[in-house]
């Protein structure tokens, strides 16, 4: 059996909510947490080995359960269009850059909505045996998407006549989650605009029954209250982005305790990079739809809505890593206090 080995902390963020603990001592027993106490209050024997964090505050790994490890942050139309057709070899490396940044900001799990051609997954699954993994990566593949709509980027489409259960049945069995695509994007030129919903409540509900006999949960993208209504009454896991969703879909989410995962700081960087992005986006309409989404996620606040911290990395202007710090700033605006962020 080995040696206890403590940790002095300043400050301790445990995760749960609750208040900020100062001067505490961790107990760290074969490889487990095993006590945590007042530091001033517990006498250590003289040799215990001890790391003296105490200028430090120490909290959880972050998580970031929203991402595209596939592409990058970058703002340039050309290197993003290259980035759907690039080859493994190219973008794996990518995605290992990708993942040291998530690394070096605190992230050490990631929660990937899916790329076009499933290098994600491959990256995962050729790299779980090297022994090298700092971080944790759940993976989707390649989302689902309706012919003819939004998703080609980061999936494919419900082929022909094939139903929801046909085509999960010949997934690939490494995937963590099904990635869903219901609505298509925001506007950034036409406040509040919605785009009708992909999928019929009857195809949602099969994928969601499929994913529960293989055991997977179901996150779904969507924006707008007429797009993310069937997906809450079929059951899915968690509602990607909503922007403008309502009232009555928190409530729902609420009573059923499904995950909503904002994605705030995606409307953020738009609204920074405006200029680089597109020279006909409304950044005004942007800066609307922003302070809209804060407004709803303190409302979920008041409804007891369970949110989960997601930035949608890869996205154009939001960066991996970097920018998992600008949501929590964010869902500190719209309410919440920094241990509840």
């Amino acid at each position: 059996m080995r040696t206890p080995h403590y940790i002095k902390a300043g400050w301790l963020i445990d995760g749960s909510g609750g208040p900020i603990r100062k001067k505490i001592l961790l107990t760290i027993h074969n490889g487990l947490f095993a006590a945590v106490d007042d530091s001033d209050k517990h006498l250590l024997p003289a040799d215990a080995p001890v790391t003296d964090l105490s200028t430090c505050t120490i909290l959880p790994p972050l998580v970031d359960c929203h991402v595209h490890l596939g592409m990058s942050g970058c703002t340039d139309p050309e290197a993003r269009k290259q980035q759907l057709t690039a080859d493994y070899q190219t973008i794996g490396s990518r995605i290992a850059e990708h993942i040291h940044q998530h690394f070096v900001h605190g992230v050490l799990a990631v929660r990937d909505g899916g790329d076009h051609r499933g290098h994600t997954l491959r990256y995962k699954c050729e790299s779980e045996g090297d022994g090298k993994k700092t971080v944790l990566i759940q993976a989707a593949g390649r989302a689902w998407h309706r012919k003819g709509r939004y998703g080609a980027v980061i999936g494919r489409h419900l082929p022909g006549n094939e139903t929801p259960a046909e085509a999960l049945a010949r997934e690939h069995a490494a995937i963590d989650h099904i990635k869903l695509i219901q609505s298509g994007l925001n506007s950034l030129k036409v406040f509040g605009r919605e785009t009708s919903p992909q999928f019929t409540p009857d195809q949602l509900r099969q994928f969601v029954e499929q994913a529960r006999q293989q055991g997977k949960k179901v996150m779904v993208h969507a924006n707008g209250k007429l797009p993310v209504r069937p997906a809450l009454e079929a059951g899915c896991d968690s509602i990607e982005h909503g922007f403008f969703m309502g009232r009555e879909n928190l409530g729902i989410m609420a009573e059923r305790q499904i995950t909503w995962v904002p994605t705030a700081c995606t409307m953020k960087a738009f609204a920074e990079k405006a200029d680089q992005l597109d020279h006909s986006i409304d950044r005004g309409v942007v800066e609307k739809n922003l302070h809209h989404q804060l407004e709803q996620m303190a409302l979920a606040k008041q409804y007891g809505v369970r949110i989960a911290l997601g930035t949608d990395a890869g996205c154009r202007g939001v960066l991996h890593g970097e920018s998992l710090a600008e949501e929590l700033k964010l869902i500190m605006q719209a309410g919440y206090s920094l241990t509840e962020a």
